[in-house]
């Protein structure tokens, strides 16, 4: 177990570090690779959806219907799943608009030399999106930890799913920090300790859940994390794809992104 709980840290660790590679991105490309980052954007949520619907509720639902018999059981996965996707929409709905990681930016989107007042305002800007960015990112945290936990090849896949749509989140973090203080590494950090949020969910799901890890509580926290990514899908993933589409690269992405994951599941099973 110990193995498996240093390798479910890890996972998760660099998942979260990927809004430094956001950030880097940021500073030395003038404009976002549109294409690129819309397939990116929809692989990650085909990923999402389809281990979310396929494997994790199934997974949630035949552990807690072994636990607590059909019907209760089926009625615990569906509370879960929900439970998930509402735990996740009331974070949403408590980030003010400004400072929301679901309005993805490109690198194009804050205009080069703003002016002495506007300096202010970016600066506040990125702090605000990062501080945005890091409790979106601690639900995230957990769901990588505890899928990698029950079920490594699990936690590969949610992991990369993850940090592919990290790397948008920590543009919008070192863009508005980098214009309005030129320092490089300023917006770096911030961008950085953003990601870092996701291990930090990852420590409590370990100091604060692992006493009650029984059958139960895996089937409910599996419920809620295919909850919680089905809803990021939607309400995050595939808007942003969609804003920079080109050709239904973000659908070609999205069924990509499923077709991978659904060979993957196969492969290892």
């Amino acid at each position: 177990m110990d193995g498996n709980i240093a390798f479910a840290f890890g996972l998760t660790l660099l998942a979260g570090l990927a809004t430094g590679i956001g950030s880097l991105l940021a500073f030395f490309t003038s404009r976002t690779n549109t294409k690129f980052l819309s397939a990116a954007l929809g692989f990650s949520a085909g990923v999402m959806i389809f281990v979310s619907l396929v494997e994790i509720f199934v997974k949630a639902k035949v552990e807690l219907v072994a636990e607590l018999g059909d019907r209760p059981g089926y009625w615990a996965t569906l509370a879960g799943f929900f439970g998930g996707m509402l735990l996740i929409a009331l974070i949403d709905h408590f980030i003010p608009s400004a400072g929301n990681p679901h309005e993805v930016k490109g690198v194009e989107d804050v205009g080069i030399g703003p002016t002495n007042d506007e300096y202010a305002k970016l600066r506040k800007m990125g702090l605000f999106t990062a501080l945005a960015i890091a409790i979106h990112n601690f639900p995230e945290g957990i769901a990588t930890f505890t899928s990698a936990l029950q079920d490594p090849t699990l936690g590969v896949a949610i992991a990369i799913a993850v940090a592919i749509h990290n790397i948008p989140e920590g543009i919008a973090v070192a863009v508005p920090i980098y214009y309005a203080t030129g320092n490089r590494m300023q917006a770096f950090k911030l961008s950085f300790l953003s990601g870092l949020a996701e291990p930090a969910g990852a420590l409590i799901a370990f100091l604060i859940l692992m006493p009650f890890l029984n059958g139960v509580m895996f089937g409910v926290i599996f419920a809620a994390v295919a909850g919680i990514m089905v809803f990021i899908s939607l309400d995050e993933l595939l808007p942003a794809a969609q804003k920079f589409d080109e050709a239904h690269l973000s659908i070609y992405g999205l069924i990509a992104g499923m077709a991978v994951m659904a060979i993957s599941l196969v492969l290892v099973s």
